[in-house]
């Protein structure tokens, strides 16, 4: 699909709708004008993105023409379950290798050449990313600084398998993230992190702006100091597990501050 951020969100839409939408519709929804809409949704169907169906008219007129997205991920809800129930019955582990999976997803992809050079440059990357697999996603600018900012996914196509695996669909994703970040160029920059269920229907990722290990040993050096390593790895340090009797936080994790995952406003 070309490189345009409009196609991309209404793909993300009609790919989160439960029934065909027409060109008025999603131009309310987008708050674009219907012509560009149109002009967007051609471009899509011509790519064989999306599919044209006859609807009925509103009152009198001509039957409309509706738009819904070709799914393209059939099997992905059965592949995770399979996925879920193989990775060990340690919540913290079957963590570990689901982050290290969607890394794997992510060096796999072609992502094309997008360097990151600000937090700005991230989140496009990350809704870009994130729209291009379904998920809708939408800035959010509450509580925004130069250090960190969010991102709220409004369908995720595996929302129902995640409510009860949630470290190894999320842990997927966060892997995900972080790979395509840093394959343009935010190693050691960037942290992603992942609260699922901010609301019933709703996760956030945030990322934030991160000195780094580098910068944090050429910072030591240059005081004369020796920089303590950490124990076990970034992504090995996982997270605060969630579970839907709520947070497990292994021991030796508890004073990091290296968690991905964040325990959900409310219980599911």
């Amino acid at each position: 699909m070309s490189d345009s951020w409009p196609r991309r969100r209404l793909l993300a839409i009609l790919r989160g709708a439960t029934e065909p939408l027409d060109a008025q519709e999603l131009a309310r929804i987008t708050g674009q004008h219907v012509t560009t809409v149109r002009f967007h949704l051609d471009v899509l169907t011509r790519e064989s993105l999306v599919r044209q169906f006859q609807q009925p008219p509103r009152g009198r007129g001509r039957p409309r023409i509706g738009y819904r997205a070709v799914q393209r991920s059939v099997g992905y809800q059965e592949l995770a379950q399979v996925l879920a129930d193989h990775l060990g019955p340690d919540p913290l582990s079957r963590s570990a290798a689901a982050i290290e999976a969607g890394r794997a997803w992510g060096r796999r992809m072609d992502i094309g050449s997008h360097q990151v050079e600000t937090l700005a440059d991230a989140r496009d990357i990350t809704m870009s990313l994130m729209s291009e697999l379904g998920f809708a996603p939408e800035k959010d600018p509450v509580g925004e600084t130069d250090e960190h900012v969010g991102i709220n996914l409004t369908a995720c196509p595996l929302r129902e398998l995640a409510r009860s695996h949630a470290e190894v669909v999320c842990g997927v994703h966060v892997g995900l993230m972080r790979e395509v970040l840093e394959r343009n160029g935010a190693r050691g920059r960037v942290e992603v992190r992942l609260h699922p269920f901010t609301e019933p229907e709703l996760c956030h990722a945030r990322l934030e702006l991160t000195l780094g290990a580098e910068a944090v040993e050429h910072a030591a050096e240059e005081h004369g100091e020796r920089p303590a390593r950490p124990a076990i790895g970034a992504d090995q340090a996982a997270q605060r597990m969630i579970t839907p009797s709520g947070p497990r936080v292994p021991p030796q994790l508890r004073d990091t501050d290296a968690d991905v995952f964040e325990q959900p406003a409310q219980q599911w």
